[in-house]
């Protein structure tokens, strides 16, 4: 397994992470026992970060990780985050921050997690965000019930600006890098390391468009991205190369990133993501692919509330290409 620090912290994070949301049956059903043993797979090849939140099931993917850690909590680096708890229900105030994380504390069998972190910040309110919720998170980290603080959200600009204001010690975003796009990098990943924030990356194949499955019916992608995506999917099977590696190896491969966070919750998922990691980026076919994606390249739908979206990507723009 590969290691690297997070930042400024005094974490260091597999180069891959256990995006545990898929214990909590986010996109199916799956078995709590093979769930418990993937967890434990993934902890004895040497990965060490786990992230959830209480969002995902629910609360059921927090109370299956709790059980999965017992007796192996030292072993790991927990992040699970707060403010967001159901599809529609947000909620950034202070008391109910501290509240949610007793919560997710109970659930996850610990005295502490390394990383809490605010999820999904565009849906709330910028001034609330940076005067109440963070410096509440300051005041639970001053009381040990977290060492490091951090967000998460999918408009790298309100990201971006938060991480101006600070006190934050990493930054979490999702589907905006890896083979499909790639403007984290234009937007965030500068802001990140001027002011030595660690980042963390999800979301390699795009929240399933990469996959022969194809994206979930909830996703906001429109028909000719998820278009796109099946088109490079037949590409590769032509091509005899396994998708699924290259687009992890793409992620794996950015020099600053700490932990790419990909979604397991059997022992094959985590075999499949070490076998990713041993492999090698084929550029060729990665250029291949930015032929295949064309307008869809970077392509950006809206998240969020709209004076939180980013400049490039506005309702009507969306709307255009369903």
């Amino acid at each position: 397994m590969e290691f690297r620090r997070l930042g400024k912290t005094e974490l260091t994070l597999s180069r891959i992470g256990f995006g545990a949301a898929s214990l909590g049956d986010v996109y199916f059903v799956i078995d709590p026992a093979e769930g418990l043993r993937a967890v434990h797979m993934a902890i004895d090849e040497g990965i060490n970060f786990f992230d959830v939140a209480p969002y995902y099931g629910k609360t059921l993917a927090e109370e299956r990780l709790g059980k999965a850690l017992a007796g192996k909590r030292e072993n790991v680096v927990l992040a699970t985050k707060c403010g967001r708890y159901d599809v529609t229900d947000f909620d950034f105030s202070a008391s109910t921050v501290r509240a949610g994380l007793e919560a997710s504390l109970t659930r996850l069998g610990t005295e502490y997690v390394d990383l809490l972190q605010v999820h999904d910040v565009e849906f709330g309110d910028y001034a609330q965000i940076v005067h109440e919720t963070l410096p509440e998170l300051a005041r639970l980290k001053a009381e040990g019930k977290i060492r490091y603080i951090g967000i998460t959200g999918y408009p790298l600009g309100m990201l971006a600006r938060i991480l101006k204001e600070g006190p934050v010690d990493s930054v979490l975003t999702y589907c905006r890098y890896n083979l499909m796009i790639t403007d984290m990098d234009d937007l965030l990943t500068p802001v990140a390391q001027q002011n030595g924030v660690g980042l963390i990356n999800a979301s390699a194949l795009n929240m399933g468009i990469l996959t022969a499955r194809g994206a979930s019916d909830w996703h906001p992608a429109p028909e000719g991205l998820r278009a796109v995506g099946q088109h490079a999917v037949k590409y590769a099977e032509q091509r005899g190369v396994r998708l699924s590696n290259q687009a992890l190896r793409f992620c794996f491969d950015h020099p600053y990133v700490s932990s790419t966070l990909v979604g397991m919750s059997t022992r094959k998922h985590v075999r499949e993501n070490l076998e990713a990691l041993a492999d090698t980026s084929d550029l060729e076919f990665q250029k291949e692919l930015r032929r295949i994606f064309g307008e869809y390249f970077n392509y950006v739908w809206p998240s969020g509330r709209p004076e939180n979206c980013d400049a490039q990507c506005t309702v009507e723009t969306f709307l255009e290409k369903q």
